[in-house]
């Protein structure tokens, strides 16, 4: 079937890690008769986590797509991960949804996942709601959840489907729009009761009329006419709060808030009605933004009769099905065998069959229209690329992508593994945009970066189980080098005898310290002391020495060497000779010039909550950093600049997730190379010794 843009709901589950997505999804799904038995996140038996690293890990590590039916629309639910290694996947995931609902679970209240979830779909301009979870433990607290939840989200908080608590135990929940009440048998079948009377709770009445009142007052916010009808002190009728709450969310100023148990099934019917009838559909969000072939910002709004225009959200590469790249047609539609052109490469992308998905369970489609979401296999396209009909070449925005903030240097276990290694990683790289694979110029390892250390875990454990690659992930080395501080003039003789022709070259040179990433060369010999024909030699016999310093064997910058004098043999004289001649020269000549080691600086911008600036600041100091300067950047958050040594900096991203709560954020680039001090030589030589 296909689904015109009002038929249609897409949903990204977002949220702290452990606060019931998954679950929640598994819940939907069941509910809606899509699948006949509950699965467990514990088990591995849930639809949206059968990735064998899910599996076996018991977490959300990618995000994935559940599209099924309900009451005549095509619900696009899509599960994104909870942990911070895995922000790629939520960025994705609200992209491709119109709204974001933000699980928080009753038990544990708001944390640091919600903010998060809640600040990307501001950011990205998505209608927002909150599904408070697991209201059926025995330590929930529905009430203390929502008190919390409009103090730090404010005063868009609405909500909807409230518990009826009794000793403790959920015995019904409210539906405040219908002003009905249902109770839940053994089989999570809604019945509907009696609104709940003061027998209840001596507070139960006046709460229930405040939550009335926090509703009507919300409704009246959305127009001049609501708002007109609510002074003049008239009742909303149950359509008037529906279209209310419906347009307010749509423009960002309501933030509905029902309850549900993924356990019991309890709110689960609810949650699903108000899918239906509060959620904007994809043709009433406000209009993408793209840029024509003038690079002019134009608006695409979601129409299946105008050209056709999509958008790539998400990549996955599979070592047996191949490249499945996730689409959201964002204009007209496209359909199987159909050709499209790239607007990011230019090049014609020839569409071949087409797929929606609930979890791994594949259905393959003809066509899709705007707003809809599909999957294409074995297409060039990747992440963020826009495909649009020839006629009308547009490009939609690429999303925003989190910097790799923590490395760790690979070695294949396995001899002989290294091309392996480089084809397993880059077909997970189009999958991941948070990850980097490169190889460091200096140290020569090979870099693979990420989000942190469980990313970068899992991503070994891919390499092993998608395409047979065993890695060993390693602490990388410090690119330290050295340089000289003194100016010295030493000789470099080397005869040698040995019957024949023998071997012999003489230089004086004359070595300073200068400003340059490599060596400088000149020659100021007079009287043709050396030969013309010799300066190369003594260049390439000290171009060879510098790539080993007198300390610890690290690439020597900073060095300008001039062939100052010296002397030849006729017979014996010869380009080796000068080359070891130029060679001997140089390692006595780093001797005398007061060699030291540098080691490499860089510039280091985080962003931290306010309450956790002191700490961070401390932090720096402790790891030997300056801290530059610092300024307010965004609502309760302050960007701090400073400049830290790169050695102090590996186990960064691990502090500052634990200290702000996976609030703070870091980007480090390099600088520029610094004396190391003193008290860290003699270890800092060790260490590459014993690296070497």
């Amino acid at each position: 079937m296909t689904y015109n843009a009002e038929k249609i709901r897409n949903i990204a589950l977002a949220g702290h890690n452990g606060s019931g997505k998954t679950s929640l999804a598994e819940a939907l799904l069941y509910n809606s008769g899509i699948i006949d038995r509950m699965g467990k996140t514990s088990d591995g038996t849930t639809v949206c986590d059968y990735d064998a690293e899910e599996i076996k890990r018991g977490i959300s590590i990618s995000t994935s797509l559940a599209s099924f039916n309900y009451n005549d629309l095509k619900i696009n639910l899509f599960d994104t991960p909870g942990l911070f290694d895995f922000a790629a996947e939520v960025n994705e995931g609200i992209r491709a949804a119109d709204t974001v609902a933000i699980t928080v679970s009753a038990k544990s209240g708001v944390k640091v996942g919600a903010k998060k979830a809640y600040a990307e779909a501001v950011k990205q301009g998505k209608s927002k709601m909150f599904v408070i979870t697991k209201i059926d433990d025995k330590d929930a607290n529905f009430f203390n959840v929502l008190t919390e939840l409009k103090t730090v989200f404010g005063p868009t908080v609405c909500p909807v489907v409230v518990p009826v608590i009794k000793d403790g135990e959920v015995i019904a929940y409210i539906n405040l729009i219908e002003m009905k009440a249902y109770e839940y048998d053994n089989n999570g079948k809604a019945v509907e009761i009696d609104l709940p009377t003061v027998e209840i709770s001596d507070k139960y009445e006046y709460r229930i009329e405040g939550l009335i009142a926090a509703i009507s007052e919300a409704v009246a916010e959305t127009s001049d006419e609501r708002m007109e009808k609510f002074f003049e002190g008239e009742q909303f009728t149950q359509k008037e709060l529906i279209d209310g709450i419906h347009d307010g969310m749509n423009k960002g100023i309501i933030t509905p808030v029902v309850c549900s148990s993924a356990l019991t099934q309890g709110g689960i019917d609810m949650l699903l009605k108000e899918f239906e009838l509060l959620l904007p559909s994809p043709a009433e969000v406000y209009p993408a933004e793209a840029y024509d072939s003038k690079e002019d910002i134009i608006e695409v709004k979601c129409d299946a009769s105008a050209p056709s225009s999509a958008f790539v959200f998400k990549t996955v590469a599979d070592a047996f099905v191949g490249k499945m790249s996730f689409i959201r047609v964002m204009s007209g539609s496209i359909s199987s065998n159909c050709e499209l052109i790239n607007a990011v490469t230019g090049e014609t992308e020839k569409i071949g069959k087409l797929y929606t998905l609930c979890g791994k369970k594949q259905t393959e489609v003809n066509s899709a229209f705007a707003g809809d979401i599909v999957i294409a296999s074995k297409i060039n396209a990747n992440t963020s690329e826009t495909l649009c009909s020839a006629s009308n070449v547009i490009r939609f925005a690429e999303i925003e992508f989190m910097k790799p903030c923590y490395s760790m240097a690979v070695k294949a276990k396995a001899q002989g593994d290294e091309a392996k290694i480089s084809a397993g990683i880059q077909r997970i790289l189009e999958e991941d945009p948070t990850l980097t694979y490169i190889q460091d110029d200096n140290t020569k390892e090979q870099i693979l970066s990420g989000l942190g250390e469980q990313h970068l875990e899992v991503t070994a454990s891919k390499l092993k189980g998608k395409f047979g690659v065993d890695i060993a992930l390693s602490v990388p080395k410090i690119a330290y080098k050295e340089t000289i501080r003194k100016k010295v003039k030493v000789e470099g003789k080397h005869k040698k005898q040995s019957g024949g022709h023998g071997q012999y070259g003489h230089v004086w040179i004359e070595f300073e310290p200068c400003v340059s990433d490599t060596l400088v060369f000149e020659e100021k010999v007079f009287g043709g002391a050396v030969p013309k024909n010799f300066f190369p030699a003594v260049q390439k016999g000290l171009e060879d020495s510098v790539k080993k310093g007198v300390l610890a064997g690290c690439p020597v910058v900073g060095l300008k060497a001039i062939l100052v004098d010296g002397s030849y043999h006729p017979v014996d004289s010869s380009e080796m000779a000068f080359k070891t001649a130029a060679s001997i020269a140089y390692k006595e000549g780093l001797r005398q010039a007061d060699p030291i080691m540098l080691e490499p600086i860089g510039e280091l911008k985080v962003t931290a909550p306010d309450e956790n600036t002191g700490d961070v600041m401390g932090e720096l100091n402790k790891r030997r950093g300056r801290v530059l300067g610092m300024e307010p950047v965004e609502t309760g958050s302050t960007l701090i600049q400073a400049e830290v040594p790169v050695r102090e900096m590996h186990d960064f991203a691990m502090y500052l997730r634990q200290t702000t709560r996976g609030m703070g954020s870091f980007e480090l680039d390099f600088l520029r190379y610094e004396q190391l001090p003193a008290n860290l030589v003699a270890e800092v030589i060790a260490s590459v010794n014993l690296a070497e």
